[in-house]
């Protein structure tokens, strides 16, 4: 019986303990991770490369896929590197680093997303003050704020979840640490955890939802009143990428963190983890150049820079 004190390292299960199995899974968490760094770089590239898309709303875009690198970093390497070498092990200091980044990098997408539907909201229903009001110093604090609040965040919880004693067991029914899988192998009480867990779930989700609800009820209101179809539509376009992000990365992260235990078993667990950290970094970047006009333009003359070069 080893409590927190003595407790050198946790072990990752995984997704199965049979050797090809376990090669399919590290081939297959390989090649998303190439796409979703080669997708997230690719626009980051677009944005810098392309004067015409410095401004806010790919300001943020740019950030989001850095997120999006930042959070795929945290949780795949390390998982194809205990299905190659069979060693399951990850060091204490490993997986408090794990929790601390992503809690971290999703709350940090949840804040862009938010401070993404403002920027379309003044750009639609205020679009001669854009300028004035998404003054690069204001776009630069925005972000700023967000990755403090965040970092706070990332301490708290991380904070309150090694608090905790593990002294049953180190065997975590995850591919990364993960906090719901430590509470799980506690033997400390957890209800201040999960309590501390919903408070901030519902505190921050309820300003999150509100303001973007709130956002695109003006846009859409805008939206209607303007007299082309050609109009609308654009708007519409404009809009749906951040609306279908936003809506999918919302979903899979509350239903990882606050779901009621009867629906926690480990193949749920390990459904909702990956797609809470697996599908938006890769779909995010096919969503937006999907969607995005100007963004195809610049990613098309970026490779075809790159070709004739």
């Amino acid at each position: 019986m080893a409590n927190q004190s003595s407790m050198r390292e946790f072990v990752l299960m995984g997704f199965s303990d049979d050797p090809d199995l376990q090669m399919l899974h590290s081939v297959m968490f390989l090649i998303v991770y190439i796409t979703a760094l080669t997708g997230n770089c690719l626009i980051i590239t677009a944005v810098a490369t392309d004067h015409h898309l410095h401004d806010p709303m790919y300001f943020f875009l740019v950030n989001l896929s850095l997120l999006d690198i930042c959070s795929i970093s945290t949780t795949i390497p390390k998982s194809i590197v205990v299905s190659l070498t069979k060693n399951k092990g990850i060091s204490f200091a490993g997986c408090v680093t794990q929790i601390f980044l992503v809690v971290m990098f999703v709350g940090g997408e949840l804040a862009l997303l938010t401070i993404m539907a403002y920027d379309r909201y003044i750009a639609i229903c205020h679009p001669l003050q854009y300028k004035l009001i998404m003054n690069w110093n204001a776009c630069v604090q925005m972000v700023a704020i967000s990755f403090i609040c965040n970092l706070i965040n990332g301490v708290l919880q991380t904070s309150m979840t090694f608090r905790l004693n593990f002294c049953v067991s180190n065997t975590i029914s995850q591919y990364f640490c993960d906090i719901p899988q430590l509470q799980k192998i506690s033997c400390t009480d957890t209800k201040i955890n999960q309590m501390l867990i919903f408070v901030v779930g519902v505190f921050f989700g309820s300003f999150i939802f509100t303001s973007i609800f709130a956002s695109y009820a003006w846009i859409f209101s805008t939206m209607m009143k303007m007299p082309t179809v050609k109009s609308r539509y654009k708007v519409f376009s404009t809009c749906t990428p951040h609306l279908t992000v936003f809506s999918l990365f919302m979903t899979t992260a509350v239903f990882s963190y606050m779901r009621p235990k009867s629906l926690s078993t480990p193949s749920v667990d390990l459904l909702s983890a990956v797609l809470y950290t697996l599908l938006p970094p890769i779909l995010n970047p096919i969503i937006y150049s999907f969607r995005n006009k100007d963004l195809q333009k610049a990613l098309k003359k970026m490779l075809k820079r790159k070709i004739i070069s």
